[in-house]
């Protein structure tokens, strides 16, 4: 500035001075009327700054950070847009209150909303610098400016922030406007606790609080004089003052609180003599993150996350409810349960490693709640050194609640095609001439629009070489493709589809449903992408009787008063008769006695039902089993996008797993459901969760579901003579010798009670 300019500019800031003084008394005694500030100002544009004030100040709650726990209460992660825990007065250390008044505003408790001696000391200091303002704001001010200042970031508005921030006459006059209301509704002793919650500490803490525990691994109740010191002098200036960035000017900070502190005689000079020879240890220094990804179990935190943004509780519209995780302050209890959680990891961790080229899931839900009691996957570090095997991707879960993709689950969908047909009256006892090889071109079946035909070629072809007369038992324990087709094709694709999507099943396809499969038989061979979450889900109803749960992730949300907002109870309904979902049971039970489960049965013998699955070319594993206490789901996938798999410049990559060795361990995987997925993974899971509860057992079918009423139940088959049993096999209907009948209790068992 010109030194021409200099007596005008000091004119017209004492006049600012004088008539800012003279306004303040008008204004704490609620005495300013338009006409007064008229006359008051110099110019009309003090005049309608003054007469457009509000009169109250609305000061919201504080943003505080969200909490949430584990099963156990432990800590999983923390969300914030600040990271701040509002913290009574009584829950700051006394010290801490002296500092930040010794250093800010130490006549506090002896003005009004503006103090005098402080604001003549900045227009002094004004008038000999450029600066248009500095300084002299007391406690009350700063405490709006914050506030405002929180509002605007709040809602996005970087212009709001700006005014807010700005150095203006004009903004130190709608400041003091609203202090006045501050101090006419909130005593002293409430104004510095919010003050102190509210004010940037820097390094990301926002409040007395949450600095006390980044900086030095405390409490606000627990500063020490050097700790409350050093606090308080960052307020000015949190980021040049910052001690982990600059420690030598954070300390020397510190020091000038202390020595004012001194001069005040609120601590003797031996007391700051000493509170000055402390350090700063740089070691103490606790980082509280934002999110999942340092979360000791990232994507099911980013499952918790997400189910949060999706509940209607925490706000109208998805904004809303974010700005409820970031800014309320809500504690949030999950349904996981550590050691549950570990001990699948481990499982699937065991078979795939993070930078194979294949993709694991293990998910397990309970039963009858839908309580989700594991989610586990290969890839288990949320980042994107794709190289180390880190990703964003969530494979549990469809791309609504961040999955990348579904997965073609096999023959496990033909557990849906038998319920349909028990729910149409079809007993386990039905057989078909299940050949090993079918053409079923030109099929007729009935979609849920009318009798369609199988267009163009399809034929059929049982993996396992198993052909002949059969019963769903046989069917299901040897997992016969030809059989299935067949049943389906008799029940209707229509109402296969809509059982699937009744228990839980969900297409991973945009804008293709599990029911939009209903002109597609090759549906129960597993021919749909689902994510392994919604299959865990889906066997979990027929385990609790045909309750249907979906899945539940939250057991409680409170807000930061304490109060409990409404939290998905997993909308848990009947939709399968319980005498079909017992037989269902009974089926997919003989298939871990008998069938191609056997092998994956846990060790202590317990009732267990499951069924094995493997897609084309055996590009994916799976096996979905249950006990009635919790069931659980295991996939093992090729990763497409990864050599060998990749398809490259000569053509298709590796077709599948089969004989593939793992090269983290140099396991060589077999290509099956039971054998990768289910006897590797679903089973040791499965064990440790169950490893000390006790045994219940599923209740025994209807006799009508299992022999049908008598006549006969031989559905013939697609030309040529009927085929017989495979020798040593049962018979339709019949139990191997020494097994006992489906649905029947093992001694010592409990039974299985509804939920």
């Amino acid at each position: 500035m010109p030194p021409s300019s200099r007596p005008r500019r000091r004119s017209t800031a004492a006049l600012v001075f004088v008539v800012v003084s003279a306004v303040a008394g008008l204004l704490a005694a609620g005495l300013v009327l338009p006409a007064v500030a008229a006359a008051a100002w110099a110019t009309d544009a003090a005049s309608e700054e003054l007469t457009t004030l509000p009169v109250e100040f609305d000061a919201p709650a504080q943003s505080q950070r969200t909490r949430v726990l584990d099963a156990d209460g432990d800590l999983l992660a923390t969300f914030y847009a600040e990271n701040r825990v509002y913290v009574g007065l009584d829950a700051i250390a006394p010290v801490m209150r002296e500092a930040i008044i010794s250093i800010e505003d130490h006549r506090f408790y002896e003005h009004g909303p503006i103090d005098p001696i402080g604001t003549l000391r900045a227009f002094l200091r004004n008038t000999a610098s450029d600066d248009v303002t500095q300084g002299g704001s007391s406690i009350t001010q700063q405490y709006v400016k914050m506030v405002q200042v929180e509002e605007a970031a709040k809602a996005g508005d970087e212009a709001a922030v700006e005014a807010a921030r700005a150095g203006t006459y004009s903004r130190k006059i709608k400041e003091l406007r609203y202090a006045v209301s501050v101090e006419q509704n909130l005593t002293k002793d409430e104004i510095l606790e919010r003050y102190l919650n509210i004010a940037y500490y820097g390094d990301g803490a926002y409040g007395v609080q949450a600095a006390a525990e980044h900086y030095f691994g405390t409490t606000a109740a627990e500063l020490t004089l050097a700790q409350a010191a050093l606090l308080a002098g960052l307020v000015q200036n949190p980021t040049a003052y910052n001690p982990v960035e600059n420690e030598r000017a954070g300390l020397q900070r510190r020091d000038v609180v202390l020595a004012r502190m001194a001069e005040l005689g609120t601590i003797t000079d031996a007391q700051a003599t000493k509170a000055q020879k402390k350090g700063f240890d740089e070691d103490a220094v606790e980082t509280t993150t934002s999110g999942c990804t340092t979360s000791d179990f990232p994507f099911l935190c980013d499952y918790v996350y997400k189910t949060l943004l999706q509940t209607p509780s925490l706000g109208a519209t998805p904004e809303e409810r974010e700005q409820a995780v970031l800014r309320g302050g809500l504690t949030v209890r999950t349904a996981l349960d550590p050691s549950t959680q570990e001990a699948t990891q481990e499982a699937v961790s065991a078979v795939v490693a993070p930078t194979d080229p294949l993709i694991s899931v293990m998910d397990m839900v309970e039963p009858g709640t839908g309580r989700v009691l594991a989610m586990a996957q290969s890839r288990p570090v949320m980042g994107s050194d794709a190289e180390e095997g880190e990703t964003y991707w969530n494979y549990s879960v469809p791309p609504a609640l961040g999955g990348a993709q579904g997965f073609q689950a096999g023959s496990t969908f033909k557990a849906f095609t038998a319920a349909a047909a028990l729910q149409d009256g079809l007993p386990l006892s039905t057989r078909y001439d299940a050949r090993r090889t079918v053409d079923f071109s030109g099929a007729s079946f009935e979609s849920c629009e009318g009798t369609r035909q199988v267009n163009g070629q399809w034929e059929v072809s049982n993996s396992t070489g198993t052909n002949g007369v059969m019963d769903m038992n046989l069917a299901a324990q040897r997992s016969v493709n030809t059989y299935f087709v067949q049943l389906a094709l008799d029940v209707g694709m229509c109402d296969v589809t809509r059982m699937a999507e009744k228990v839980g099943v969900r297409s991973s396809t945009a804008d293709a449903p599990v029911s939009s499969y209903d002109d597609k038989p090759s549906f129960t061979l597993g021919t749909v992408e689902v994510d392994p979450l919604s299959m865990a889900s889906a066997y979990a109803t027929f385990a609790s009787g045909g309750i249907h749960c979906d899945p539940v992730v939250l057991d409680s949300v409170t807000d930061a008063s304490g109060a409990s907002l409404d939290v998905p109870d997993g909308s848990c309904e009947r939709v399968l008769d319980e005498g079909v979902a017992d037989a269902v049971n009974a089926m997919l039970a003989g298939v871990m006695t008998q069938g191609t489960g056997a092998r994956v049965a846990t060790a202590d013998g317990r009732p267990q039902a499951g069924k094995t699955g493997t897609i084309d070319s055996n590009a994916a594993t799976w096996f979905v089993g249950y006990t009635p206490d919790a069931a659980g789901a295991a996939m093992i996938s090729i990763d497409n996008a990864r050599a060998p798999f990749k398809a490259g410049e000569g053509g298709r990559g590796r077709a599948g797993l089969k004989g593939y060795v793992v090269p983290s361990t140099g396991r060589v995987l077999e290509g099956s459901g039971s054998g990768d997925a289910g006897q590797e993974i679903w089973k040791p899971a499965m064990e440790s969760y169950l490893d000390g509860r006790p045994a219940t057992t599923f209740d025994a079918p209807p006799p009508a579901l299992v022999y049908g009423d008598g006549s006969s139940t031989f559905r013939g088959g697609p030309g040529g003579q009927p085929g017989q049993p495979l020798p040593g096999q049962p018979l339709p209907g019949q139990q191997a010798p020494g097994q006992p009948a489906p649905g029947q209790a093992v001694p010592g068992q409990e039974p299985r009670g509804r939920r």
